[in-house]
């Protein structure tokens, strides 16, 4: 197996601290969002194996995968996903809301990616929405408290806060929301809220902030509804005057625990907030944006790719199985994500091969196989490899289903 040197990205939501003092590195001033590790070509792992008659050379990831897939890879998994590592992990650390987003289905990837290459739409263009052909199904688990949105709540809950902010140019959104049927009422007010006048838009969210400011304070608040409009006044300090504020308003509003995580499934509207988490996914860069950003927001193709229906947002829970797996259940294949928490002189635990894995420390000092590891660090596992676990730390397993 091979030890990854991974890649900081610096997105400007990152925050500054979470990801140096999980890495034990001095804090740069500078935001550390996400550190990536896979085959992702945007900012592939480097590994450095050692060669017969050569000096040991940093390799990129993605580079070795293609030179010998098979070997790396799996024949299964290169019969099912083809010759590509199919999943990128992540450490992500928010410090700031994230953008609202979508994603889409494979069928609707694979149709909006020929649709742009066919108009010629530069691969880097600002208003391309399909950057390939690829759909990205997430995984987001807390290494800390973690907060995001997740998926449209109940209209009329929905209703019931817009109503009680008081503000008046939000109550024909609230008559909406209680007037129409689901489907149709958060389609018709995400709608409008998206292609209002923006300057009546940056009106209607800076009475939303102040209102929901003072009531978060107020005595008698109920806890919940407190952390609702404490997240509304965030996103507008942080997003002043934008519509994604409002359409925060109709999602529902996820707090986790840590090793609690959540699925982010096509069509699901959503935002991480703030918290530092593991985050797996299929490898695409394909985003429908919602609001929240000052990138380009497609109204028309996001209206089509969102699913207008309330959901539970259905916080995972690991299932415990008797050789010390903790398995975080999803129903995609290109990513399965496990957890196991090693204690100090337990058993060594033999993980399963035949598949490509990448392991990643979150806590103690572990070992995999003959390497040890400290919170932050990860392993390439090709798929020929039986690697070996022993604590004590904990250690998050990503692989695929075959």
């Amino acid at each position: 197996m091979d030890r990854l040197a991974n890649t900081v990205r610096p997105y400007a939501w990152g925050s500054t601290t979470a990801i140096p003092e999980l890495l034990g590195t001095e804090p740069t001033s500078e935001p550390q969002a996400e550190l990536w590790m896979g085959a992702h070509p945007g900012a592939p792992s480097r590994i450095t194996r050692a060669q017969p008659g050569r000096t040991p050379e940093p390799q990129a990831l993605s580079d070795v995968i293609t030179a010998a897939p098979e070997t790396e890879l799996g024949p299964a998994a290169v019969k099912k996903f083809g010759p590509r590592l199919p999943f990128l992990l992540k450490l992500l650390a928010a410090g700031a809301p994230l953008s609202l987003q979508v994603h889409p289905n494979l069928a609707q990837a694979q149709e909006g990616y020929a649709d742009e290459e066919r108009r010629q739409v530069p691969i880097d263009a600002p208003h391309r929405n399909y950057k390939d052909a690829n759909h990205k199904p997430e995984l987001i688990c807390a290494l800390t408290e973690f907060n995001g949105l997740c998926g449209f709540g109940v209209p009329t809950a929905s209703a019931e806060i817009l109503e009680s902010l008081g503000v008046d140019s939000l109550k024909p959104y609230a008559d909406l929301l209680r007037a129409r049927p689901e489907e149709a009422a958060l389609r018709e007010v995400l709608t409008a809220v998206l292609t209002v006048d923006r300057t009546e838009m940056a009106a209607t969210v800076t009475e939303t902030a102040a209102a929901a400011t003072r009531l978060a304070a107020a005595p008698g608040t109920p806890a919940d509804r407190a952390a609702t409009y404490k997240m509304l006044a965030s996103l507008a300090h942080h997003y002043p005057g934008d519509p994604g504020v409002l359409a925060a308003a109709l999602l529902n509003h996820v707090q986790l625990q840590p090793g609690e995580a959540l699925f982010l499934g096509a069509g699901v509207p959503h935002a991480y907030l703030d918290g530092l988490g593991v985050e797996i996914m299929a490898n695409s860069d394909n985003v429908l944006r919602c609001g929240l950003t000052p990138k380009h927001v497609d109204v028309p193709e996001l209206l089509r790719i969102v699913r207008f229906e309330a959901t539970d947002p259905g916080v995972l829970r690991p299932e415990a199985s008797p050789d010390s797996e903790e398995l975080y259940e999803t129903p995609i294949d290109e990513f399965r994500l496990s957890r196991y928490v090693l204690p100090e002189g337990g058993a060594p635990v033999h993980l399963p091969s035949g598949a490509p894995q990448v392991l990643l420390c979150t806590a103690g000092t572990p070992r995999a196989g003959e390497l040890s590891l400290a919170p932050g660090q990860s392993v390439f596992v090709p798929a020929g490899e039986k690697p070996e676990l022993s604590g004590p730390g904990t250690v998050f397993r990503a692989t695929v289903v075959v």
